[in-house]
């Protein structure tokens, strides 16, 4: 492509942002632009995720960046977002990877687990020396996650755990598992709970033939007969509150990644617009229909900025309910995935190879779109809030 990309700030919202955040995204940006631009499409074409970057993300403070003490950094909201927004614009799969090790395995560990959980494998998955999985989906129950099969049941000093979870991220890397299970000696209530996975009985199986998200790993996990130590239930837990908590996390994250994938796509799509000549040695960029593209993508591109921004600042000033959550990251990745389309729309028949990275972003972004909470969903959620009704 031969240009660096400069950020997308057409609103002057840097001007509002500390000195801080700003250095906490240049921080991320400068790491993503010199490691992970050079080797993504490589990576996405092998289908290969680059975990030489892990020590890396670690030393910069990237892994469960807005928890503090036990060596995580204790940013705040949104420079936390910040980072996940210039990691998206790597790419959606290495994204992703970072949000479930710190907003799907640390912060559970950090919110419901003892101090002798947390003294354990806080600082290790903040090094990047321990990687995590979360386990609550299942091969038959996804969008509704109260379905679960996977139980626990209470033998002396002991849980044993039997089940399958399905499309989780970081599955056959990860160290420990967050696998969630109904407890039959409690009514079937919902638990997390903490398992090694050398533990005998633990198996997980990679996911291949993906088209999407390529550059991170996908597994299916496998419990049977599982024994880990009563000590390893994360103790604040109780009910499906304690991993929609954790999702809410991850949700929040997803919604500043979504821009930074957006942000590539537009950039990408501006600077061939300039450069591509069709019509009388004219670029592409002069023709209504090509301006009329760059002026919605940068509208949008706008708007999410905004709206997570303004989600970001709720969350720092302990004023966020999950309905923003839903409302960014519906709008957000709905708009991201627009714009790829978009963008590989300017880009013609070149907008489909890997010189260009719409096509992989376009690709990535159709799993963010079902990930955490489908589309649909959130409207459902969003529009139980604003009805009053329940329509699930």
């Amino acid at each position: 492509m031969g240009f660096k990309f400069q950020g997308v700030d057409f609103l002057h919202l840097d001007a509002g942002f500390s000195e801080d955040e700003l250095l906490v995204r240049k921080t991320a940006r400068d790491f993503v632009q010199d490691n992970l631009v050079p080797i993504i499409e490589e990576c996405f074409r092998e289908g290969r995720f680059p975990r030489e970057l892990v020590p890396v993300m670690g030393e910069l403070g990237f892994f469960g960046a807005s928890l503090h003490g036990y060596g995580c950094a204790g940013m705040s909201n949104v420079e936390y977002g910040l980072v996940m927004q210039e990691l998206e614009r790597g790419d959606s799969g290495f994204r992703s990877f970072v949000s479930v090790q710190s907003a799907l395995v640390m912060y559970p560990i950090y919110t419901f687990g003892s101090n002798e959980q947390k003294n354990t494998w806080l600082p290790a998955l903040a090094k990047g020396e321990k990687l995590g999985c979360f386990g609550l989906t299942e091969p038959g129950f996804g969008s509704n996650p109260g379905g679960m099969t996977t139980t626990a049941r209470k033998s002396g000093g002991e849980y044993i755990l039997n089940g399958e979870k399905m499309w989780i991220t970081s599955g056959s890397i990860a160290d420990v598992a967050v696998i969630w299970a109904k407890v039959e000696d409690e009514d079937n209530r919902v638990r997390g709970f903490l398992v090694e996975t050398n533990r005998p009985g633990f198996s997980a199986k990679d996911v291949h033939g993906k088209w999407s998200l390529r550059a991170s790993v996908t597994s299916g996990l496998s419990l049977q007969d599982v024994r880990i130590p009563a000590s390893n239930l994360l103790p604040g837990t109780g009910g499906l509150k304690s991993p929609l908590m954790c999702l809410n996390q991850a949700r929040y994250g997803i919604s500043w990644g979504a821009i930074g994938a957006a942000m590539d796509c537009y950039s990408t799509a501006l600077e061939y617009a300039k450069t591509r000549k069709q019509f009388h040695g004219q670029p592409i960029a002069s023709h209504q229909l090509v301006q009329e593209k760059l002026v919605w993508m940068v509208s949008e591109i706008s708007k999410a900025q905004l709206l997570s921004l303004h989600v970001g600042r709720l969350k720092d000033a302990g004023t966020l309910s999950h309905e923003h959550i839903s409302l960014a990251k519906r709008n957000n990745v709905w708009m991201a995935l627009e714009t790829a389309r978009m963008a590989r729309d300017i880009l013609g028949a070149n907008g489909i190879t890997e010189d260009y990275p719409i096509m992989r972003h376009a690709m990535n972004l159709e799993s963010v779109k079902t990930y955490e909470g489908t589309h649909d969903i959130h409207a459902l959620i969003l529009g139980q809030t604003i009805t009053g009704i329940g329509a699930y």
